[in-house]
């Protein structure tokens, strides 16, 4: 398999996390979002949303990082990325949605430079928008996970889930803008100890190949 990625990506970052979860090996193919190489014709042809990450399984390209990583489940199936019960399954989906659907695409790079640019917002403001949307994000998520987590260990029961591949990138964002996670006490001791994991730990961004 090859992964095109970039290493300070969201979805990327979940996307190595499911993959190393997962022990499957693969080919790290950076696009570097400075130099818009993820917006080049050549990758434009093999993905043509023009987004990281792409994973090409033996020539099927895939984009959209939660596809892919359910993909990679249903084509390995052990361990499980969503538990077994249909109410249980919703309910990991739904805490997984929150990050991806509610507080990603507010943060996403593209929109942070489209406030940088076009709108003329200085650094503080948007540093300001940020913030405040993973704040309002995250302060349903630590609800559902204070009612769901057993030891605090993981978001959903007391084995790994969907939205613990989601929570640990999203978090490592939050502390790079200095989001204030005192009101997160759950979320921040889970991710942590999703953190100390050798499939979390060689996903980070710092110790990916391009990492600068």
């Amino acid at each position: 398999m090859k992964l095109y990625t970039f290493f300070r990506s969201s979805a990327a970052f979940r996307v190595r996390i499911a993959l190393n979860v997962k022990g499957v090996q693969y080919e790290s193919i950076p696009k570097a979002f400075a130099k818009n190489e993820h917006r080049a014709a050549a990758y434009l042809a093999l993905n043509p949303q023009g987004l990281i990450p792409a994973l090409d399984d033996d020539g099927a390209v895939l984009s959209q990082s939660l596809a892919i990583i359910e993909y990679l489940d249903e084509r390995f199936p052990s361990p499980p990325f969503l538990p077994v019960t249909p109410l249980d399954r919703a309910r990991v989906r739904s805490m997984a949605l929150a990050i991806a659907c509610e507080i990603h695409p507010l943060n996403n790079l593209r929109v942070l430079n489209y406030l940088r640019g076009p709108l003329k917002q200085d650094d503080g403001g948007v540093n300001t928008w940020y913030r405040h949307w993973v704040t309002e994000g995250f302060r349903g998520l630590e609800q559902q996970a204070r009612a769901y987590s057993v030891r605090q260990r993981f978001c959903y029961g007391d084995s790994l889930s969907l939205t613990d591949i989601l929570l640990v990138p999203q978090m490592f964002n939050a502390r790079r803008f200095d989001t204030d996670l005192s009101a997160f006490p759950t979320l921040v001791a889970i991710s942590t100890h999703l953190e100390s994991l050798p499939a979390f730990a060689a996903a980070r961004p710092e110790v990916q190949p391009d990492a600068t």
